[in-house]
């Protein structure tokens, strides 16, 4: 994401959508009753004499509209803005809907908070960051997938010859293992490929790559995993992968703090989770974290209990339920939290 212009005083911020996590952030940021200004497309009505008027042609149009609904579908390219048309050459008063992609630019009035604030700085921050690429195999399938702030994206899957436990036969291994690699080829790799999964056909396939790609063998982080698929990129996650390989990932970031919580109910250690125990803390000025689903955070009440959690200087964290981790959060009921000190 890239700011382009902030006015404190209107509240707007106006800013180009960079790539498909922008189009997450913007989901979590955007709330009923929002003003949103974007460049659209809608039909001309044309004046006849006729009862009805006819429909014209679509014409681009600058238009504010009063955010009502946002939809974003994980993993695709488009997010959709519904709402009410409050400023514009036509139509004043009617719904329209702007579909924002990427290279889109948007202003957004409204009064921000703080962790909404944070949270633009964060997206500014993370496009900057390399994209990673995972590629989980064992000897019977491979999944191709990009890690994004939101979660782990699966691109491609491809099927070994045979679908059996062992290859029926060496020039069947090399089928599989050029796939692969015709597959990876067509994908946005980025600046790291990590490759995870159980021991001899992750090996098979990085000594394949550096014989047939070289180029793409150079950017190969191998780790070993119980696991192929995408549990076996979960695995790798929860063991930091993200991190060894250049920093800090936004999921790699939630997935830490969730792991944390559920040591912390598993030892005892000071934790509340669902919204009774988390508001109880939140009022006791208790709350050190505070990890919120993007599933429930315009539920309500939790906006007021994030407000509490920062003015107390608590570190509120909202978390998407499109990793696996942010689906344990939401099994905790949306909401947890870690604590300074125990309050029951």
């Amino acid at each position: 994401m890239r700011v382009l212009h902030r006015d404190p005083k209107t509240g707007e911020i106006k800013m180009r959508v960079e790539n498909p996590d922008d189009l997450w952030h913007l989901h979590n940021l955007l709330l009923p009753g929002d003003l949103v200004r974007a460049s659209t497309t809608r039909r001309e009505e044309v004046k006849s004499d006729k009862v009805r008027p006819e429909r014209g042609e679509k014409v681009r149009v600058t238009l504010t509209i009063r955010v009502e609904g946002v939809e974003f579908q994980a993993f695709s390219d488009r997010l959709r803005i519904t709402g009410v048309i409050v400023e514009g050459p036509q139509d004043l008063g009617r719904h329209h809907t702007l579909n924002v992609g990427v290279e889109d630019v948007l202003s957004i009035i409204k009064t921000w908070k703080v962790h909404e604030l944070r949270r633009i700085d964060e997206a500014v921050a993370a496009a900057q960051k390399p994209l990673v690429a995972f590629l989980a195999l064992d000897d019977e399938e491979a999944l191709i997938a990009q890690l994004r702030q939101y979660g782990v994206r699966e691109l491609a899957s491809i099927r070994a010859p045979g679908h059996g436990k062992m290859f029926p036969s060496g020039d069947a291994r090399t089928v599989f293992l050029e796939d692969i690699l015709n597959s990876l080829r067509t994908t946005e790799i980025g600046e790291a490929l990590v490759v995870v999964g159980p021991g001899f056909t992750r090996e098979a396939f990085v000594e394949f790559l550096k014989a047939r790609d070289p180029a793409l063998a150079a950017k190969v982080h191998v780790h070993g995993t119980a696991h192929a698929g995408m549990q076996g990129i979960q695995e790798a996650l929860k063991a930091g992968v993200g991190a060894k390989v250049f920093g800090e990932s936004r999921v790699g970031y939630e997935t830490a703090l969730v792991e944390k919580l559920l040591e912390a109910l598993a030892t005892d250690r000071p934790n509340a989770y669902g919204p009774a125990e988390v508001q109880e803390a939140a009022d006791a000025g208790a709350i050190e974290t505070l990890l919120v689903s993007d599933a429930v955070v315009r539920n309500p009440g939790i906006e007021e209990v994030m407000r509490t959690v920062e003015s107390a200087r608590g570190t509120v964290v909202l978390v998407s339920r499109h990793h696996e981790a942010g689906q344990k959060l939401e099994a905790l009921g949306g909401i947890a939290a870690l604590l300074r000190f125990a309050i029951k």
